[in-house]
C-alpha cells in the first residue's frame, strides 16, 4: 500500500454479495424459509432478499450456469451476523426443523453456524460476542480459535421469531482464493484492510478492529478464477465520497481496471474476484 495511505475507513463494511444460481425459485425459498430474509423483490432474471427493507443478498439467475468446478476459487461462505443469542437460536430452530446443519463453532469473538445452500455455497449464521471480550494478540490484533459450540444453550434462547431481524447484516465474506499473497497484496496492501489473524492457510483482515470483515483461505487447493454458479460480486461499503475517491485512485494506480457502477466503483480483483465498492452508512 503507498505510504501515505492509511487504509479504508474504520466504518467500512460489507454490505450486499452477490450469487450466481441456476434455480432462482429454489434458492429464494431457501433463503426465505431456512435463513430467514425476506424477499424485497423477485423477477425471472433477479431476486433481492434482505431484512426490513435492507438488501443483503442478490441472486442472479442464469439457468445455463455449470457447477462450479473443484479447481475454482470463490466463495467459502457468506456470513449473516445477528444481533444476540435469541436470534441465533432461532435460526438453528429454522435450520434443524428444515434443512441440514453442517457445523457450529465458538470463535472465541463469536457463535457460528454453518450450513450449505441447495447450490452448494458456504453460508454463516452468527453472533458476536462484546468486543471488549475478544481476545487479542500483544500487537492489539484480534486472535480467533476454532472450538465446540455446546448448541443447547442457543437452542433455549430462541424467541420464537420467524425470521431474521432488522439488525442483521453480512459480517462478513469468506474466500477461497488460489493465493494468500495476491489476497494479501490486493485487500491488505491496495484496498487498505488489516490483517487482523493470520495462519498457514488462512488470513482474516477487517477496517476498524473488527475480527474480520474478509477471510481467504487455501485449504481446498483452488488454482484458478471464479466461474459457473456461486460468486458473483460482493460489496465493500465506504463512509463517505472521499474515502471512495481515494481508494477508486489507488486501485488505478495498481493493475486493476475500475469501472463504475450504480453509486460505486467495480474492480476484478485476483481470481477474477469482482468487488464493487460504495458510498453508504
Amino acid at each position: 500500500m503507498p505510504a501515505e495511505i492509511d487504509g479504508v475507513p474504520p466504518e467500512t463494511h460489507i454490505g450486499r454479495t452477490a450469487l450466481t444460481v441456476s434455480d432462482l425459485t429454489g434458492m429464494v425459498d431457501f433463503y426465505r424459509d431456512v435463513v430467514g430474509l425476506s424477499v424485497l423483490s423477485d423477477s425471472d432474471s433477479t431476486a433481492v432478499l434482505g431484512v426490513e427493507g435492507t438488501p443483503l443478498l442478490v441472486l442472479e439467475h442464469d439457468p445455463d450456469a455449470l457447477t462450479r468446478h473443484r479447481s475454482s476459487a470463490g466463495l467459502f461462505h457468506n456470513a449473516f451476523r445477528v444481533p444476540s443469542r435469541e436470534a441465533l437460536g432461532d435460526a438453528l430452530t429454522r435450520v434443524q426443523e428444515r434443512w441440514q446443519l453442517g457445523g457450529a463453532s465458538d470463535h472465541g469473538v463469536s457463535e457460528a453456524l454453518y450450513l450449505s445452500d441447495p447450490e452448494g455455497n458456504g453460508i454463516e449464521i452468527y453472533r458476536d460476542y462484546p468486543r471488549e471480550e475478544w481476545p487479542r494478540s500483544d500487537d492489539g490484533t484480534v486472535r480467533m480459535g476454532t472450538y465446540p459450540l455446546d448448541l443447547e444453550p442457543v437452542v433455549a434462547a430462541a424467541a420464537g421469531e420467524a425470521g431474521l431481524p432488522a439488525e442483521t447484516d453480512v459480517g462478513h465474506v469468506h474466500l477461497e482464493v488460489s493465493s494468500l499473497a495476491e489476497f494479501q497484496d490486493f485487500y491488505v496492501d491496495r484496498v487498505g484492510f488489516e490483517t487482523q489473524t493470520s495462519m498457514p492457510a488462512a488470513r482474516f483482515v477487517s477496517a476498524g478492529g473488527y475480527h474480520h470483515h474478509l477471510g481467504a483461505n487455501t485449504w481446498n487447493h483452488r488454482s484458478g478464477p471464479v466461474a459457473g454458479r456461486g460468486l458473483s460480486w460482493f460489496e465493500v461499503v465506504l463512509p463517505d465520497a472521499a474515502a471512495l475517491e481515494a481508494l477508486a485512485d489507488r486501485l488505478a494506480d495498481g493493475e486493476y481496471a475500475v469501472t463504475e457502477v450504480d453509486d460505486g466503483v467495480s474492480v476484478t480483483g485476483p481470481d477474477g474476484i469482482e468487488v464493487w465498492f460504495r458510498v453508504g452508512t
